[in-house]
């Protein structure tokens, strides 16, 4: 899994974990994220389950649909195994999108605890 923000601020930074906490990282730049930085948090999406057949009758119903576009959106659209996606509000005023597993996301329940 690849811990990373997928939007808003510090986007395509990595999300990673070490001694002192979580942290997003990019080259030099390192922002911790726990209480000090972090106003609030919400769980967007919590995927458990990869199911490849969900995703093959995704493909088939959208590329009947919308074409082949649509048959690549639809077997995408299967659900990811252990993913989290949590949106965070920094105190700064700045908002980022995570994708990242449940280790991390664990983490940073604890960091706001």
């Amino acid at each position: 899994m690849n811990n990373y923000v997928v939007a808003g601020s510090y986007s395509g930074h990595q999300v990673k974990g070490g001694f002192k906490g979580i942290i997003l990282a990019s080259g030099f730049k390192k922002i911790p994220l726990n209480k000090g930085t972090i106003e609030s948090y919400e769980l967007i999406t919590d995927e458990h389950t990869k199911s490849a057949a969900s995703g093959a009758v995704r493909g088939l119903i959208g590329g009947a649909l919308l074409g082949p576009v649509g048959m690549l959106a639809g077997g995408l659209s299967a659900k990811e195994k252990g993913v989290y996606h949590v949106a965070v509000q920094f105190k700064d005023g700045e908002k980022s999108l995570l994708k990242i597993d449940k280790t991390f996301y664990d983490r940073i329940v604890q960091e706001m605890f």
